[in-house]
């Protein structure tokens, strides 16, 4: 490695303007959220409970026993704090706030790095208009744009996809693919129905959301629910709702699962997926179903991605330029 390399690595990769303006940027939302008598939490980075996601693959630690034995527990970096979180729900908290690290395996580029911030709230009582409206108000006190459009999932498909997403065969959404010239990799599975969403959902959907102001998707399939309810409508709806501002997801809300038996089936599901795609299941019993199972109050939740909006704020083209120290420089 050359001297200037060298350098290049102590330095951080950030400018100073965007650091003052990350730092200025927490202590707005610190004074939102005091504003309305939500409670600062800090909860562990390590457990011995995960997400378990399809598609999110948390990082695995070794920590040796106390006896500096050969012997250790299995533990996770935490993807997000939401089981921790959840916990103090049921154990009586009322509003809560966090501004935590999380980490991911496997994600590194312009918008992603394995380490970085999250900020995640959950209020007792909220429904789901609630928790979309209070998104809506973070957007507008954070990032000074107009009031937030909302569009559900159907209706985003239909307009800029020419599709009708829950009942379309799946032979129709392969040709919709292919007929917009948008390469489908060798690992999707053509049958998969979620997998095919997701693509033209990157492709033709989440690219024409918030040029102008942020944008509320809305209604997702039930079948990509994860920790969501879902209403049983004429077609089943996951009550789930994400943040988009110049074609970027900046949040992921969901008015609450609450049934914990519901969450096992699911976490079984999801396991059952993973193993297909080659990847190893995670635990599927938790803490988190042992507090469900006590009684988590109705509630919403959102997970901000707070590099991303501090992105936006300063107009960078990569996550780089807004953190200290990505992990090329960690």
């Amino acid at each position: 490695m050359s001297t200037e390399q060298n350098r290049n690595d102590v330095l951080p990769s950030a400018p100073w303007a965007n650091l003052r303006l990350r730092s200025d940027c927490l202590k707005r939302l610190r004074c939102f959220f005091a504003a309305r008598d939500f409670l600062e939490v800090d909860t562990p980075l390590l457990s011995a409970d995960t997400v378990v996601d399809r598609f999110i693959e948390p990082m695995k630690v070794s920590i040796p026993d106390s006896e500096g034995s050969a012997h250790s527990k299995g533990m996770f970096l935490q993807t997000s704090p939401e089981f921790a979180m959840k916990r103090l729900l049921a154990a009586g908290a009322d509003a809560i706030y966090q501004v935590a690290h999380a980490f991911r395996a496997s994600e590194q580029g312009p918008w992603h790095n394995p380490e970085f911030t999250m900020v995640e709230w959950y209020r007792v009582g909220d429904d789901y208009e609630a928790g979309m409206s209070l998104l809506e108000t973070v957007a507008d006190e954070l990032l000074g744009t107009p009031p937030c459009q909302r569009l559900t999932y159907q209706s985003a498909f239909e307009t800029f996809a020419e599709i009708e997403p829950f009942s379309t065969p799946h032979k129709d959404l392969v040709a919709v693919l292919e007929k917009r010239c948008i390469s489908i990799p060798q690992s999707l599975n053509r049958d998969d129905r979620d997998q095919l969403l997701n693509l033209l959902l990157a492709e033709l959907i989440e690219p024409n959301l918030g040029d102008e102001v942020p944008v509320i998707l809305y209604d997702y399939p039930a079948s990509q629910a994860a920790l969501a309810k879902v209403r049983e409508d004429d077609i089943p709806v996951a009550e789930r709702f994400e943040l988009y501002f110049r074609g970027i997801e900046l949040a992921n809300g969901y008015h609450e699962l609450l049934d914990a038996e519901v969450l096992m089936q699911r976490n079984r599901s999801i396991n059952d997926q993973r193993s297909r795609d080659g990847r190893s299941r995670l635990p599927e019993k938790s803490r988190l179903i042992r507090a469900m199972e006590q009684g988590l109050p109705p509630c919403c939740g959102v997970a901000l991605g707070f590099d991303r909006l501090v992105m936006m704020l300063a107009g960078a083209e990569s996550i780089d330029r807004v953190i200290a120290f990505p992990i090329d420089r960690a």
